[in-house]
């Protein structure tokens, strides 16, 4: 398993990588002000890094016990992805609705624009995480 400062590092990095993809990149998708998008952004990716360290502690625990490893194949990394922006979208839907004055619906398809970039940024940079930052073979 991965040490706290190791998630620490994973969850930050991804965040700021992400952050700096997808505020120019929704902007120009959704016609919004950089500002707007970028408030929106942040505080999705405060939430969000919360909610990763709490989620991908979770389920590497669920893998040990289930598993006794945590080492992921790829149909795992799909449903970690898949998993974790389905739990993250639920609390998030309601920020972006509130924030930009925007109904539920349209909120929704953003969200779930933003989701669907997250679900492959998710699965490259996890794996990429996983190559640059190899899990101690005497973790466990």
């Amino acid at each position: 398993m991965r040490n706290t400062a190791d998630r620490i590092r994973h969850a930050i990095s991804f965040e700021l990588i992400g952050l700096a993809l997808v505020t120019p990149l929704g902007a120009w998708v959704f016609d919004t002000p950089m500002q707007d998008i970028g408030i929106v952004s942040l505080l999705s990716a405060i939430a969000a890094t919360l909610w990763n360290y709490i989620y991908n502690l979770g389920f590497d625990r669920v893998l040990m016990r289930v598993r006794g490893d945590v080492r992921k194949t790829v149909p795992l990394r799909i449903a970690h992805a898949v998993l974790f922006e389905a739990g993250l979208l639920l609390v998030l839907l309601p920020l972006f609705a509130w924030y930009l004055g925007i109904t539920l619906l349209q909120a929704f398809l953003m969200d779930m624009s933003f989701a669907g970039f997250y679900l492959v940024y998710a699965f490259v940079f996890n794996w990429a995480y996983d190559v640059i930052f190899p899990i101690p073979v005497n973790a466990g």
